[in-house]
């Protein structure tokens, strides 16, 4: 059995420059302990759960992680495959997210490895998104000039400034449901349950997704706030918004063209993986070009894709 380096497989891969693959559609996913057990074998990196626009189900959600853990560890070693849920909440702007932060909360709880936050259209949504993942003990990124905790006690306010963070506002609660999935102490989670590749020895992975034209407008802002990990250009969305009531799929129009390589660009800027659909076809040009998030739901685009990187660590 190897030994893993890390809990999550998937930030694990991507520290080492490899891309990662993922199953899961966006429409739900069956939530049962009988369906992780039987996809604790995937040959995916990480599962995507899509609540999005599937059921947002937290006891479905705890009983297939608990299936996944049960029948574990992978063949990488690894506890569990990585899971990253897509939140409910659309990421317009700061007050929505935060207003919604309690989806966050919900879904950390019951131990899943990551987060992605579906069409974020300002810097304010992303921080706040960011923020309510985090608990306030963990610092790096954040304002050093907010009120320290005695002045926020005392009802003194502040905002973070120049494109850094504010304090955490996940609290305590759910670190013992969550530890018990991860396989660590309530006191290990709290330490390494915090976004990576902010914090290197963090275990969490947070994505946001563009699927709109003010997302697109706003991409440079978005991407470079502190905390991401991945993001991804949304065509759906984004070509329906455009007046496409047929989704393009690579073949994209001009001006779809020019956002996924705003997109791209931004993320290459400020070092987040780009995630995008590949088949067993393309999957070795997209990986030429930076692409290190690959959708498509086939085994084959994984095994070629491997193959091209000469990945090491097993399936």
């Amino acid at each position: 059995m190897p030994m893993p380096t890390r809990i999550n497989r998937a930030i694990e891969l991507l520290a080492e420059g490899q891309a990662i693959y993922y199953a899961g559609n966006h429409t739900g996913h069956v939530l049962t302990h009988a369906q992780g057990r039987e996809d604790c074998g995937t040959w995916a990196d990480y599962i995507n759960v899509g609540m999005e626009h599937g059921a947002f189900d937290m006891t479905g959600l705890a009983a297939y992680l608990a299936g996944l853990c049960d029948a574990g560890p992978t063949r990488s070693g690894h506890r569990s495959p990585a899971v990253i849920v897509e939140a409910p909440v659309n990421g317009i702007n700061e007050d929505h997210v935060r207003y919604n932060a309690w989806q966050f909360r919900q879904i950390l709880g019951r131990g899943v490895h990551g987060i992605l936050l579906c069409q974020a259209e300002t810097a304010g949504a992303a921080r706040a998104f960011v923020e309510s993942c985090r608990y306030p003990h963990h610092l790096a990124a954040v304002d050093p000039n907010l009120p320290q905790p005695l002045q926020r006690l005392a009802g003194a306010a502040g905002k973070a400034q120049g494109g850094m963070l504010g304090v955490g506002t996940r609290g305590r609660g759910s670190e013992l449901t969550a530890a018990a999935i991860w396989g660590v102490s309530q006191a290990e989670y709290m330490e390494l349950c915090d976004p990576w590749p902010l914090n290197p020895r963090g275990e969490l992975l947070l994505g946001v997704k563009l699927e709109s034209p003010e997302g697109i407008a706003n991409a440079d802002e978005i991407l470079a706030v502190p905390g991401l990990g991945f993001a991804e250009l949304g065509p759906g969305d984004l070509s329906l918004s455009l007046g496409y009531k047929e989704m393009p799929r690579d073949n994209y129009p001009p001006e779809m063209r020019e956002a996924r390589a705003k997109v791209m660009a931004a993320c290459r800027k400020n070092g987040i993986a780009f995630l995008e659909l590949a088949a067993p076809e393309n999957v070795i040009a997209k990986l030429e070009e930076g692409v290190r998030v690959i959708a498509g739901h086939r085994e084959e685009t994984a095994r070629v894709g491997r193959a091209h990187q000469r990945r090491r660590l097993p399936v």
